[in-house]
């Protein structure tokens, strides 16, 4: 007798602007699963995007959607601080919910659906592949090993380039929908991996502007201090003013030894007391699948998505924990909104245990 084979998981989209064309690719990629259908506020957006991605069920009212039979997992895809009442209608329906970076803009927000969530037993998983590339990984294998010894310097930088076209045709820039600006949008994969690394720093101090894109109603450019509990240092830096941008950077120095990732390149792996394998390094070549889009949005990959919706698809399926969840995702917005705080305040923060 044959092993019986568990039906497909079902996915829906909400929201069809540009990032939820990458959330139709990394599903069609995923075996055992299939995408139900997608929601979206222009009904004739939205029939188009659905027959791009295998004709699936196209309707402008979510409770339609999450009516559908087979629907399992609900994917967040509309601007960031509208992710709060769609993902709220899904966990009440009980759907499991991927959601996009970031979670949600205010921290009030985001615990308000991780506790509805946690109430009704369903799972919920913030995108954050920058976690899931090799040089991520091997970064922070080395960390836990202790091979960087003690970290005396950490930082992370975005220097990439967008457009005024980018924020005059969207909801980008604006601090109802966006919650802030090259902060929170593109640099808060930096600020996860920097965090994620050498953990939430105790004290920040941060400076913010608009040097270019003058009209937005968020900073295009901040520099911050950091100070972490063990006393070590850091630094974040992000605009999308500079032109042409360049690859997203993460720095960890230590007193046994120092690295470098570019996007998800090793660019630089010098240690003390070196290891088999470790002059394989540096010269490998980037996972060009975590490509971040430092001179464009639309020049990522879907196979990041692709990689952290297999460990959704896994944990259903065989209980294989989340690689990130709503609690990891939270620790990223609250050291941001620390940020903005201190350049509204022209204030140091102490982050304490509130994050």
């Amino acid at each position: 007798m044959e092993p019986s084979h568990p039906r497909p998981l079902g996915f829906g989209i909400v929201g069809v602007g540009l990032i939820a064309d990458f959330h139709a690719q990394a599903i069609a990629g995923l075996p055992g699963c299939q995408l139900i259908g997608v929601c979206g506020r222009n009904a004739e957006k939205t029939s188009a995007f659905a027959r791009r991605h295998g004709d699936a069920f196209a309707t402008t009212d979510l409770d339609a959607l999450l009516a559908r039979p087979g629907l399992d997992i609900v994917c967040i895809a509309t601007p960031s601080g509208a992710h709060l009442e769609p993902a709220l209608a899904a966990v009440q329906a009980g759907k499991h919910i991927v959601i996009e970076k970031p979670i949600e803009i205010t921290l009030a927000r985001i615990d308000t659906l991780l506790e509805a969530s946690q109430r009704a037993g369903v799972k919920v998983l913030p995108i954050f592949q920058a976690r899931y590339g090799e040089g991520a990984r091997r970064m922070k294998a080395a960390l836990v090993d202790g091979r960087f010894g003690r970290i005396v310097l950490a930082g992370a930088y975005v220097k990439w380039h967008r457009s005024a076209a980018y924020y005059e045709q969207s909801w980008h820039g604006t601090q109802a929908l966006d919650g802030g600006g090259a902060l929170i949008n593109q640099a808060i994969h930096a600020v996860d991996l920097l965090q994620w690394f050498v953990g939430m720093p105790s004290d920040v101090f941060c400076w913010s502007t608009r040097r270019v894109h003058t009209s937005i109603e968020v900073e295009d450019t901040a520099s911050a201090a950091l100070r972490f509990p063990d006393g070590a240092l850091g630094t974040i830096e992000a605009t999308t003013a500079a032109s042409p941008g360049w690859a997203r950077r993460l720095e960890i120095c230590g007193s046994s030894g120092s690295a470098i990732l570019e996007d998800d390149r090793i660019a630089r792996w010098d240690f003390r007391e070196t290891r088999p394998g470790d002059e394989a390094v540096q010269p490998a070549l980037a996972d060009a699948s975590l490509r971040s889009g430092a001179s464009a949005p639309g020049s990522i990959s879907h196979l990041g998505h692709q990689r952290q919706m297999q460990n959704l698809v896994d944990s259903l399926r065989s209980g294989a924990p989340l690689e990130v969840d709503g609690p990891a995702a939270r620790k990223a917005v609250a050291l941001i909104l620390a940020l903005y705080e201190s350049a509204r305040t022209a204030k140091p923060i102490h982050l304490g245990g509130s994050a």
